[in-house]
């Protein structure tokens, strides 16, 4: 192990994590060993809507507070806001298990003995900065961070830690940038890459840390692709970890990277649209194929 390796890492979180973050989480300290002595946690109260409602929306079933928030999902979301009620349905009634879970700060079991600090960050348009303060406890106290929320950040967090910011991209940077698995669901891919990257001022453009690719060949939905990349989350971080503490490593500084494809694209109709009918297709097809998840195990 090097002198230098990172053994104290600071996560960026929201109110709530996934439970394929959490299982990163937790299978890194297990794999690795690293400690996580502080928890900084998303606390901007000018919210587009409430955590708590989104959290209680995605672990149960559609209730009525499930058709309200769905008003202040399309208030941002716009067309995109109908693949999200797409996938919620399709769950309900048996036509898939990707489902997710969400799961509050408190009760993520490798934060009992972490410092957590609820921080509203300085908002630049889409950009977010942590206030110096925090900056300068986080670089005195971890060796890395792990970004878990605050959307896009810039400023001194990049640099504060010495091993930096990691960050995980739901695709391989040099293929697609932005809004990775949509694009490359329309456009056909059967396999793609997860990247654990360390963060830069430029949106999907630092070093590459660990990286791995997976085939698609199986996925008929775009939800069934997200749970194939989302299932590599938990035993990626522990690999990144590991690769910074190799003397030998070196990240990747890739030659090119894919072209930037804006969030903003998935609100417009026809993208949202085509996503749909290629869900439904998917749909149909498992139907057709008997292909239905099996519930049983839930």
């Amino acid at each position: 192990m090097s002198p230098n390796s990172p053994r104290s890492m600071c996560v960026l979180a929201e109110p709530y994590l996934t439970d394929y973050q959490v299982d990163s989480l937790v299978n890194a300290v297990r794999e690795t060993g690293i400690e996580i002595p502080m928890v900084v946690v998303n606390g901007t109260v000018s919210r587009s809507y409430d955590p708590d409602q989104v959290a209680n929306a995605v672990n149960n079933p559609i209730s009525l507070t499930t058709l309200k928030l769905f008003r202040e999902v399309f208030e941002r979301e716009r067309w995109w806001s109908f693949v999200i009620a797409e996938r919620k349905f399709a769950e309900q009634v048996g036509l898939s298990d990707t489902e997710e879970r969400r799961i509050p700060v408190e009760d993520v079991p490798v934060f009992e003995d972490s410092d957590v600090r609820r921080v509203e960050p300085i908002q630049d348009g889409a950009w977010n900065r942590l206030p110096p303060d925090v900056v300068e406890e986080v670089g005195d106290r971890a060796d890395v961070v792990v970004r878990y929320g605050f959307d896009l950040i810039e400023g001194d967090i990049l640099t504060a830690p010495r091993d930096g910011v990691l960050s995980f991209h739901p695709a391989d940077i040099r293929q697609y940038r932005g809004l990775g698995p949509p694009r490359a669901f329309l456009d056909g891919q059967t396999r793609m890459g997860i990247t654990l990257q360390r963060l830069s001022d430029e949106i999907d453009a630092g070093e590459i840390i660990a990286i791995e690719h997976r085939d698609l060949d199986d996925c008929l939905t775009l939800w069934d692709v997200y749970d194939s990349l989302r299932d590599v989350q938990p035993h990626l971080l522990a690999a990144g970890i590991t690769n910074l503490r190799d003397p030998d490593f070196e990240p990747i500084n890739p030659d090119a990277l894919g072209p930037y494809h804006s969030v903003a694209d998935r609100r417009e109709p026809k993208f949202a649209l085509q996503i749909l009918s290629k869900n439904v297709s998917g749909y149909l097809t498992r139907v057709r194929d008997a292909r239905l998840p099996d519930l049983t195990t839930r």
